[in-house]
Parts: C-alpha cells; structure tokens; sequence
C-alpha cells in the first residue's frame, strides 16, 4: 500500500513547484524531502519528477497520483471534520489568513468573542492579500480565510474552497477634512490634479481605484504608495493626498476625514473560505458564527 505520507509530499510538489519550497512549508530539510520521494518512486516503480530550470516537473505517473491523492486528503479531512462534529465542541487551532482592513475592524473582537465562548479554542491570525491567501488556504496552509473582492475584479476561486458571504462595505472618496486648506472636492473628477495614495500595483484595491479615476476621465498621480492602510489615512488627513478607501475602517470610531461617496455607490464584498471537508468542523463553525457576529454589530455607515 502506497504511503499517504509521501503522497503528500509529491502533492505539495504540484502546489510549491520546488523542493526547497516544499521543504520551508513542512519545516524539513530539501534533502528529507528528496529521500522521501525517491522512495516513494521506488514504490511505484516509475519515475515521478524531472528536472525543469531551477524546479522540477512532475511526470504524466506523478499527476495521476496527485489527483487521487488530493481526494483522499479530502476524504481524511472529512474524517477528522465528522469526528469532531459527532464532540460538539470547538477545539484545536484554527489558523485564520485575513486581509487588513478586516484585521483591524472585525478580528479583535472576533478574538474576543471566541476567548469568551471557547475557552479550549486557539486562533492564530496571519494578514495576507486576499488572492495568496486563497491559494494558501487551498494549500492547507491556513484553515480559513477573510477576503474581500472589489467591484468589476473578481476574486481567485479554488474547487476545495467553499465561499460564505460576510458583509460588504460602500468604497468612497476620502479627501483631507474641511479644517485643512486645499480646493472644494464634491466628486471624483474635483480630485483629479490632486496627489493620490493607493496600495501598491497588483492588487485589487490599486486595480479598482484607478479604473475609477480613468472612468471619470483622468489618471491619477499615484505619488504615494503603501499598504498600511492607516498610513493612508494619515497622509490624506494631513493634505498630502486624497485617497479610495473602504467604509469599514471606520468601524467603532469617526472619520477622520471627509467621505464623498462615489457615483454608482460601488460596494466591496467581504466573504470567508474554507476547505469544503472541514467547513463543517466546530472549530471552523464557531470563528465564522463569531465574525458574522462582529460584522452585523458594526456601526452605521460614517456620514
């Protein structure tokens, strides 16, 4: 009987495309990783990896393991899901991958919320941008996952990964508030000689923000970049820039500068992943139950 364990790794192959990458995820030293799979081909009785570049490519043997090995860790994850579930008690760790914005207005009392109600439940929290979070928690890398999707930029979708709805917030114009100098803005097209501040390239929320500014007839001045959101509140509360941002930073606290909604009212989405075959574990249960929790107490929208 082929080993499950080496399975595994050559499954993890597929996903990180070298050995060192498969060796830094499971915390094993490459040469570990390479005695394994030799091993491994020697059960078979065939070859399983070549050599590509700086990686290795699985041979057309190799992905017909890779395929029958993804269902029976589905079906072992279902397993440890069924098991748990038949105990009715939120246990174990649940590693949460969350975007920032989310990690600042939804997961601290989220925390909180799960200290009080499953004491016997540890949660780690890791921020990631959305798309590599997805793979990751595809990877089993992370448990579940908080992500968002813009408007017009359609999120990553992996077929083990289910998609639960959370919230969504209105995406405005944030410009420095009345009591700072600087022109009248009563649109978008008012801040187009304006100095911006946007995530760096690549991402949706860069990607939404200036297909908005081109929509409304200019190209924005990107002079700043950062993805420390609260660095760009910082930076258009001072005057220095003006900026895209989403409604759900000001969770629990006023605006700290003026907000001009966008036409059309754009509206991001905010929706957790998780595994299909552990979806349903108490663990995974109880974190969705408490962020949904948290994001339907959330405060009004700011004026």
């Amino acid at each position: 009987m082929l080993d499950v364990r080496r399975l595994r790794l050559l499954r993890e192959v597929e996903v990180r495309g070298t050995l060192a990458g498969v060796a830094a995820a499971l915390h094993q030293s490459p040469s570990s990783i390479s005695q394994q799979l030799t091993l491994l081909e020697r059960e078979v009785g065939v070859e399983l990896l070549r050599k590509s570049g700086r990686g290795v490519q699985l041979t057309p043997q190799a992905q017909i393991l890779v395929e029958h090995t993804s269902a029976v860790l589905q079906r072992l994850e279902q397993a440890e899901t069924d098991l748990a579930a038949s105990l009715d008690e939120a246990t174990g760790t649940v590693r949460i991958a969350v975007f920032q914005t989310a990690a600042l207005a939804l997961m601290p009392q989220t925390l909180t919320r799960l200290a009080l109600d499953h004491p016997r439940l540890r949660v780690t929290m890791t921020q990631r941008e959305p798309e590599s979070a997805l793979h990751e928690t595809w990877a089993r890398d992370f448990d579940l996952v908080v992500a968002e999707q813009y408007p017009g930029h359609a999120a990553p979708r992996h077929d083990e990964l289910d998609r639960v709805a959370l919230t969504t917030d209105a995406v405005r114009l944030a410009v420095p508030p009345v009591s700072v100098a600087g022109p009248e803005i009563v649109d978008l097209a008012g801040a187009s000689q304006l100095p911006w501040v946007m995530e760096p390239p690549g991402v949706a929320s860069r990607h939404f923000a200036e297909q908005a500014c081109r929509v409304a007839g200019f190209e924005p001045d990107v002079r700043y970049e950062t993805a420390d959101l609260q660095a760009q509140i910082r930076l258009v509360e001072s005057g220095n820039a003006v900026a895209l941002l989403p409604d759900l930073l000001w969770t629990g606290r006023e605006p700290a500068v003026r907000l001009i909604d966008l036409e059309g009212a754009p509206r991001r989405t905010i929706f957790t992943s998780a595994r299909r075959a552990s979806a349903q574990q108490p663990a995974i249960v109880a974190c969705r139950a408490a962020l949904q929790a948290v994001a339907e107490a959330g405060t009004a929208p700011p004026a």
